[in-house]
């Protein structure tokens, strides 16, 4: 049966699945509750693998970073034997952080009691215990979490027995080569919130159908009648040729590739870029833009990432603006379902179609 949580049930009327031109979209209430937040992350996001770390943000022992995936709070370390490992970034003793933010230590210590766990989660030493009985620090060890690298990036999944990560990404290599997220340089970070369901936002991002309407300048460099979107088991890509490929891509188009459910990298000759998307609440959204590039350091460089990540900033804020108000929109007594334009807005269908999936499971 169809997963629900408390007053919350899923229609079998809402998980219908109809073919791209008698489909409609998936009811503004998956927007607006906020228990579907919840039902969002215990059912799509605990489930899925979760981008958490460029790897050459762990590269020395000791080195972690914190996160949190599904409200879990989640740390990956890079042990003495230079292995990744993650953990619930939870102590044993009593629910205290064993960090609080990215760095580097010898020993994670809890900073509510002062429990030490080694690099590789077993506990080390526990303050004034001389007293306990029955108690075996073997026991005691953190609480680790599945991890996986794909092209120099790091993922965790809360699930206890996941998918491979290259079930996720078949075919995803060869379709960006000669493109290799782990041999290009980290460039930039900038963070949007919008405040606006997750889901809003990668909707918008899956469809070209706005461009014209939403995104003049972005409008005047892709040839749009050219524009289309190619769907795959867990992830889709839309081809934009480009206009003046030299000011952005040498073989004239720009490919723009997302993988169920919420990162896209962003694919360029001379660069990429990491688009992270984090549910906050059911109506507001964290944006994690990343860029990497083969050169960071030349002027010549620097010059290209300035524009780059300027004219990204642009098209974002066209589209925070548009998606706090499509968010507005859903919540109107007049509106619950619409359709799909069959010629754009195949890769949000087959979006929505995911969801169904992992809903119903």
């Amino acid at each position: 049966m169809p997963r629900g949580r408390g007053s919350l049930s899923l229609k079998a009327a809402d998980l219908r699945v109809r073919p791209l031109p008698r489909a409609e979209t998936i009811p503004s209430a998956w927007y607006t509750d906020p228990q579907f937040h919840d039902l969002d992350l215990d059912a799509v996001f605990a489930r899925t693998w979760q981008y958490v770390a460029d790897v050459r943000q762990l590269t020395s022992p000791g080195d972690h970073v914190v996160t949190d995936v599904a409200r879990q709070p989640i740390i990956v370390v890079c042990g003495k034997d230079r292995r990744l490992r993650a953990f619930f970034n939870v102590c044993r003793h009593r629910g205290g952080p064993l960090a609080l933010k990215d760095g580097n230590a010898d020993m994670l210590i809890c900073k509510y009691h002062g429990w030490t766990y080694r690099l590789d989660g077993m506990l080390r030493g526990v303050p004034h215990s001389d007293r306990a009985e029955l108690f075996d620090k073997r026991d005691y060890g953190l609480t680790s979490v599945p991890l996986a690298l794909w092209e120099g990036l790091v993922f965790v999944n809360l699930a206890e027995r996941p998918q491979p990560i290259e079930h996720y990404f078949h075919g995803v290599r060869e379709r960006i080569a000669p493109t290799r997220p782990g041999a290009l340089q980290f460039a930039r970070r900038v963070d949007y919130d919008v405040q606006a369901n997750w889901k809003v936002y990668v909707d918008n991002y899956l469809e070209g159908y706005h461009i014209p309407i939403v995104h003049p300048s972005l409008f005047k460099e892709i040839d749009y009648p050219n524009y289309r979107t190619e769907t795959r088991s867990n992830y889709s890509i839309q081809h934009a040729p480009l206009k003046r490929p030299e000011r952005i891509r040498g073989d004239g188009e720009a490919a723009y590739f997302w993988i169920f459910p919420n990162l896209m990298l962003n694919i360029y000759p001379d660069n990429l870029s990491t688009n992270l998307i984090v549910p906050l609440s059911h109506n507001k959204t964290l944006t994690i833009f990343e860029w990497f590039f083969h050169d960071t350091e030349s002027p010549a460089s620097k010059e290209r990432i300035a524009k780059a990540v300027a004219f990204s900033d642009e098209v974002q804020q066209e589209d925070i603006m548009l998606c706090t108000n499509v968010q507005k929109g859903l919540k109107s007594s007049t509106y619950d379902r619409g359709r799909y334009s069959v010629k754009r807005e195949n890769g949000v269908h087959h979006f929505h179609m995911l969801l169904r999936e992992f809903l119903e499971k």
